[in-house]
C-alpha cells in the first residue's frame, strides 16, 4: 500500500481555524441531503408544469440517485489523493450549477441535467466526515462525525415539508433559486471556516477502476429503479442486471491487480469493513421506507378506511419530529460509541428501528401515533448513521477515509434504491377501489412495515457478527523524529500532521 503523505502547507498561519468547521460542514450536509428529496412533492405536478410524461418526470429522482451513487465513492477517492476540502468545494459548486439550471428552465431535459448535477454533490457528506477526522482533536471526533453522518437523515426529513410548503405557496422554481443561493453561501463558509486536510494518498488516480465501478452501478440502479415500469422480466431489465454482474466481476479482477485501486477490495473484504457496509445497505433500506410511505399514507382519502386525507404540507410535517430527534440523538450516539464502542451503537439502532416499525404496524389510524412510530424509526436511524462512519474509520487506513466513507454512503444509497422498488411493487399489487379510485390497501402498508422491520433485524444480526474491539487494519505509525503511534478515540484514529503509513495487518 502506498504511504500517506502530508500535503505541503506554505500558509499555515493564514489557514482557516477548525473552530466552526463542524457546524459549517453539518450545514452543508443537510443542504445536500435536502436536495435528494426536494422534488418528491413536486413529481405529481411535473407533467402539467413541463409537458413531460410521468415516466420522464420520475427521472428527476432517478438521475439524482444514479449520479450520487457514482460520484460519491469516486470523489471520496479523489479527495484522499488531491485534497478533501478542494473536492468538497467543487462538489458544492456543481450543486449550485445544477440548482441554477433547474431554476431558469421548465424543460424536462434541462431539469434532469440539473438534478444530475445536484446528485453528484452527495459526496459532500463523506468528504466532510474525512475532514473532521483529520482536523479535530481526539475528544471531538466521534461527536462531530456522528452529527455529520446524521445529516443524511436530517436533510431527508426536513426536505419534504419544506418542498411541500414551497409547492403550495410559491412558484416551484423558487426552491431551486433558494438551494442555489444556499449552496453559494456554503462555499464561502467552507473556504473561510474549514481547513484543508494535510494528508494525501500517493499514487495515480485509477481512472479505469472509476469507470468500471460507475458502469456496474449505473446498470444495477437503472434495473432496480426502472424495473417496475419496464417489467422485471423484460429484456432491458434482465440485460442490465446481467451487465452489472459481468462488469462488476471484471472490475473486481482489475482492482486486485493495480497498485492504487479505486477501491481496495482486500481492505473492503475484511469482516470489519464488509459487514459494516452490508449493515449500511440494510439500514438504508429500513430508513427509506419510513420516508416513502408516511407522507403517502396520511394523504390517502378517508374513503379508504385508514387514510386521513391530510394535505401535502401536513403529510410532510409528519416527518419533522424525526428530523429534530436526529439532531438531538447524534451526540447521544457518539457517547454510546465512546463508552461501549460503535458496534453496540449500531446494534441498538437496528433494534430501535425494528421496534419503530412494529409500532407503525399497529398504529395506522391515528395521526399522532403515525408520527410517533415514524419518529421512533428516525431516532434509530440517527444512532445508526452516527455509528457507521466510526466503524468504517476503525477498519481502514487513514489515507482511504474519504473513499471508504464514500463506499459506505454508496451502500446506503443502494439500499434506498432497493427499498423504493420494493415499496412501489407492494403498493401497486395490493390495491382496492375506494371512493372511485384505486388505492393501496392498509395491508399493503403493513407489509412494507414488516419488510422494513425485517431489514432492520437483518442489520442487527450482521452487526452482532462484527469483530469485537479495535481492528488492526487501520493501525499506523507516525514517521518523524519520534515514532509515536497514531491517536485513537473509541476505536477511531485521528490523524497527526506528520506522515502516516497505514499497515496491511488483517482485521
Amino acid at each position: 500500500m502506498p504511504a500517506d503523505i502530508p500535503a505541503p502547507n506554505h500558509a499555515t498561519d493564514e489557514a482557516p481555524h477548525p473552530r466552526f468547521a463542524v457546524g459549517v460542514l453539518a450545514f452543508c450536509g443537510v443542504v445536500v441531503a435536502v436536495m435528494q428529496t426536494i422534488v418528491v412533492p413536486l413529481l405529481p405536478h411535473i407533467p402539467a408544469l413541463t409537458g413531460a410524461t410521468p415516466v420522464a418526470a420520475s427521472w428527476l429522482v432517478t438521475v439524482t440517485l444514479l449520479t450520487g451513487a457514482v460520484f460519491t465513492p469516486v470523489l471520496g477517492r479523489v479527495g484522499d489523493m488531491y485534497g478533501k476540502r478542494r473536492v468538497l468545494v467543487a462538489s458544492l459548486g456543481v450543486l449550485v450549477v445544477g440548482s441554477v439550471l433547474c431554476a431558469v428552465s421548465s424543460h424536462i431535459g434541462v431539469l434532469i441535467t440539473g438534478r444530475a448535477l445536484q446528485g453528484a454533490a452527495l459526496a459532500v457528506v463523506p468528504l466532510g466526515i474525512s475532514i473532521l477526522r483529520d482536523e479535530l482533536p481526539p475528544e471531538r471526533v466521534l461527536s462531530a462525525v456522528a452529527l455529520m453522518s446524521s445529516t443524511f437523515g436530517i436533510g431527508a426529513t426536513v426536505g419534504l415539508p419544506v418542498a411541500a410548503l414551497v409547492v403550495e405557496n410559491f412558484d416551484w422554481h423558487t426552491m431551486f433559486w433558494v438551494s442555489g443561493v444556499i449552496g453559494a453561501v456554503d462555499i464561502v463558509l467552507v473556504l473561510r471556516c474549514v481547513p484543508e486536510s494535510p494528508l494525501r494518498t500517493r499514487g495515480r488516480f485509477d481512472a479505469v477502476g472509476a469507470l468500471g465501478l460507475s458502469g456496474a452501478l449505473v446498470c444495477l440502479l437503472l434495473a432496480v429503479t426502472q424495473g417496475a415500469d419496464w417489467g422485471w422480466t423484460s429484456a432491458r431489465t434482465t440485460g442490465l442486471l446481467v451487465a452489472a454482474v459481468v462488469v462488476a466481476l471484471l472490475w473486481g479482477a482489475y482492482e486486485l491487480r493495480v497498485p492504487t485501486p479505486m477501491v481496495d477490495l482486500r481492505v473492503s473484504a475484511r469482516p470489519a469493513v464488509l459487514l459494516t457496509n452490508v449493515a449500511a445497505l440494510l439500514l438504508g433500506f429500513a430508513f427509506y421506507a419510513n420516508s416513502l410511505v408516511t407522507a403517502q399514507m396520511v394523504q390517502e382519502p378517508k374513503a379508504t378506511g385508514y387514510g386521513l386525507g391530510a394535505s401535502l404540507v401536513v403529510s410532510g410535517l409528519c416527518l419533522l419530529p424525526g428530523g429534530v430527534m436526529m439532531v438531538a440523538l447524534s451526540p447521544v450516539s457518539a457517547r454510546i460509541s465512546a463508552k461501549f464502542g460503535p458496534k453496540v451503537s449500531l446494534a441498538v439502532a437496528a433494534g430501535v428501528i425494528a421496534a419503530g416499525y412494529v409500532v407503525r404496524y399497529f398504529t395506522s389510524h391515528s395521526l399522532w401515533l403515525i408520527i410517533a412510530g415514524a419518529t421512533v424509526v428516525a431516532s434509530g436511524t440517527a444512532i445508526a448513521y452516527s455509528a457507521l462512519p466510526a466503524l468504517v474509520m476503525r477498519g481502514v487506513p487513514v489515507g482511504e477515509t474519504g473513499a471508504a466513507n464514500g463506499l459506505n454512503t454508496l451502500m446506503r444509497s443502494i439500499g434506498q434504491a432497493f427499498c423504493s422498488a420494493t415499496v412501489a411493487a407492494v403498493l401497486a399489487n395490493l390495491t382496492f377501489v375506494a371512493g372511485g379510485r384505486t388505492a393501496p390497501t392498509l395491508h399493503a402498508y403493513q407489509v412494507v412495515f414488516l419488510i422494513a422491520a425485517g431489514a432492520a433485524l437483518a442489520a442487527l444480526l450482521v452487526t452482532l457478527c462484527l469483530p469485537t474491539g479495535r481492528t488492526h487494519a487501520a493501525a499506523g505509525t507516525v514517521e518523524g523524529s519520534r515514532n509515536v503511534p497514531v491517536d485513537r478515540v473509541g476505536g477511531v484514529r485521528t490523524m497527526p500532521v506528520q506522515e502516516v503509513r497505514g499497515t496491511q495487518e488483517g482485521a
